[in-house]
């Protein structure tokens, strides 16, 4: 017979197959819900067969609803996602909803990057403000509560401004281009703590965590 405990069984899934963004919420949520094991009970779609979700809204709510509503019902467990992208001022907030596939091919980070760069090329310091933006949601399917399915949705925002070339090994997506308002370095030369600390999407996670708590309570 063996020692070991079984694995605890999943409570909480992060509607996406992005390691980066799994690791970033099992951070966040380390010691702040009682008996949640983050590293085995905090998951992704792909550990418990969630499903893809289009992202047919236009708005970041709309699409970080959607994902999280669709992958709560499928697997019956509370749901968190995100949609999260890019604010430029000159382009008029673009990429936007857009920004994971603004080079045409979903979540070529150095595509979309270089075409960004590109656009940008002849705009002048001052006028380089842009803003990660960050949707997130959370689904308690129907299942799993007497009230029927419950949603909630927050938001984060990190403003800064666009470096003319990209800077750092760290993060993902455009975190090496944008420079925090305050600081000298790029979002992908901070630690992942300092990252957490200031980042749009730990602000609309941090900002989801009473509805996350009472969503668990009891499960």
């Amino acid at each position: 017979m063996s020692d070991q405990s079984p694995t605890p069984a999943p409570r909480l899934v992060l509607a996406t197959h992005n390691k980066g963004k799994l690791r970033e919420l099992r951070e966040l949520l380390r010691g702040q819900v009682p008996g949640l094991d983050v590293d085995t009970q905090v998951v992704d779609a792909s550990a418990v067969g969630g499903p893809d979700v289009a992202e047919t809204g236009v708005t970041f709510a709309e699409n970080s609803l959607l994902k999280a509503r669709a992958v709560a019902e499928a697997t019956g467990l509370v749901a968190i996602a995100d949609d999260s992208g890019l604010s430029v001022d000159v382009l008029g907030g673009a990429p936007g909803i857009f920004s994971a596939r603004w080079a045409g091919r979903h979540g070529d980070d150095a595509a979309n990057l270089r075409l960004l760069l590109a656009q940008l090329a002849d705009v002048p310091d001052p006028h380089r403000g842009a803003a990660f933006v960050c949707a997130a949601a959370l689904a308690v399917p129907s299942s799993a509560s007497p009230d029927g399915a419950r949603e909630v949705v927050e938001y984060g925002q990190l403003a800064g401004t666009l470096l003319r070339e990209p800077r750092g090994e760290g993060g993902f997506g455009y975190d090496p281009v944008l420079q925090p308002l305050g600081m000298d370095r790029s979002c992908a030369e901070l630690s992942p703590e300092e990252k957490n600390a200031i980042s749009h999407r730990g602000q609309a996670f941090r900002a989801l965590l009473p509805a996350i708590v009472e969503a668990l309570a009891g499960r």
